[in-house]
């Protein structure tokens, strides 16, 4: 197993309606009635199989985060704290296990953030995406801006680490709209803040109305600028940025995410949801490549086969060389602030694209002490699936 432990994801396939940009997976109910209800249940257990099995491969000795997504995990009420419990049990039950769990303003009250903080809950992201109720509306969000507001100073005042999801380059979004959202997520006292643009994805309603030319699309340039905006608010209220869309006081970096761009292996639990391990952990009934250094996999690709049981072989799986883990690392370290030391850049074959991007002004080399570093500059941040590009393709 990965000396650094195997962090958790636990994908809830649940909302109460698709917003009109979203092509995760989920499925649309009412939590009140019997069908969903019934879904709830056949989830939960067909979670604990699957952590079952894992356990009995020996892979959850040691889990340093959990973080439970979706869809929307808070839909499931009640039941939510009894899954934060069992996960946590099945992982040793540790109680220095950071928990994280994804919420709509929406679905999310003061009876149900005391049961999270007594189930061992540590943070709560809020996917408040604007402050604007014209903008809600635009992106199909069931919550209003003082919805928003007033569910973030419930979360902070349960002494909950509280993050803000925020999203840019929306069409109908004015630069004033813009500045407000940042402000008042500053304001309510969020302590991790995430900025990403609109990204409009195929399948999804509003792909269709762009397609048919009733919704404008969204401008790159206006995302450029209102992430520009973002960036130097947040620095001014004493946010650092210490990843390409994430912003965090002083210790209130999101320690799952960072395992992501870190390389540290992670299980993902629920429909679509995508794992990495060294391939050296990977069951031995795989029989992978002699060659493989990692590998990556998806289990499970519907609500309906999620509830199989056992860790069966993936329906989707990819290894990877060790050549290879070393470009990934690179691409991905690169997301963040402190960068990647020039040991993994010359063992990711990636000195000739970072010296070019070096003389672009998308990368810089820094000295750390006796170690050199190379990292991202602030105009890199902007152009970053660029610099990805060009590490993981070595050009």
């Amino acid at each position: 197993m990965s000396a650094q432990g195997v962090s958790l994801y636990i994908h809830v396939p649940f909302c109460a309606s698709k917003c009109a940009y979203c092509d995760f997976a989920s499925v649309a109910c009412d939590p009140q009635s019997a069908e969903a209800q019934y879904l709830f249940a056949a989830y939960h257990e067909a979670v604990m199989r699957e952590l079952d099995g894992w356990r009995e491969c020996g892979l959850l000795r040691h889990v340093p985060t959990v973080y439970v997504g979706g869809g929307t995990p808070t839909l499931l009420g009640s039941a939510l704290p009894d899954l934060v419990r069992d996960v946590i049990v099945r992982c040793g039950g540790g109680e220095d296990v950071r928990v994280a769990i994804e919420a709509n303003p929406d679905a999310l009250d003061e009876t149900l953030v005391d049961a999270l903080v007594g189930a061992g809950v540590n943070r709560i992201s809020l996917g408040v995406q604007s402050l604007d109720d014209d903008v809600l509306a635009w992106l199909g969000r069931r919550h209003t801006a003082s919805d928003a507001l007033r569910t973030a100073a419930l979360v902070r005042d349960a002494g909950l680490r509280l993050s803000l999801d925020l999203m840019c380059g929306i069409p109908v979004q004015t630069p004033g709209s813009w500045e407000w959202t940042v402000h008042d997520a500053i304001e309510v006292g969020a302590g991790h803040v995430s900025v990403y643009p609109l990204s409009v994805e195929p399948d999804t309603p509003l792909f269709a109305l762009m397609e048919a030319d009733e919704q404008p699309d969204p401008d790159p340039d206006v995302a450029a600028d209102q992430m520009t905006y973002a960036a130097a608010a947040l620095r001014a209220a004493g946010y650092e940025r210490y990843e390409v869309a994430s912003y965090a006081r002083p210790g209130e970096e999101c320690r799952h995410n960072v395992r992501y761009w870190s390389g540290g292996a992670y299980l993902g639990i629920g429909p679509t949801a995508a794992s990495m391990l060294p391939a050296a952990d990977a069951p031995p009934a795989w029989h992978l490549p002699a060659d493989a250094a990692r590998v990556r996999f998806t289990m499970h690709t519907d609500v309906a086969s999620f509830h199989l049981s056992g860790v069966q072989r993936p329906v989707e799986l990819e290894t990877l060389p060790s050549d290879a883990v070393a470009r990934e690392d690179a691409m991905l370290g690169l997301r963040l602030s402190r960068g990647i030391t020039d040991e993994l850049a010359q063992a990711a074959g990636a000195h000739g694209a970072l010296a070019s991007l070096e003389r672009e002004g998308l990368v810089e080399r820094l000295s750390d002490g006796e170690q050199q570093r190379w990292r991202s500059t602030e105009r890199g941040w902007l152009l970053g699936n660029e610099i990805f590009t060009r590490i993981w393709t070595g050009e």
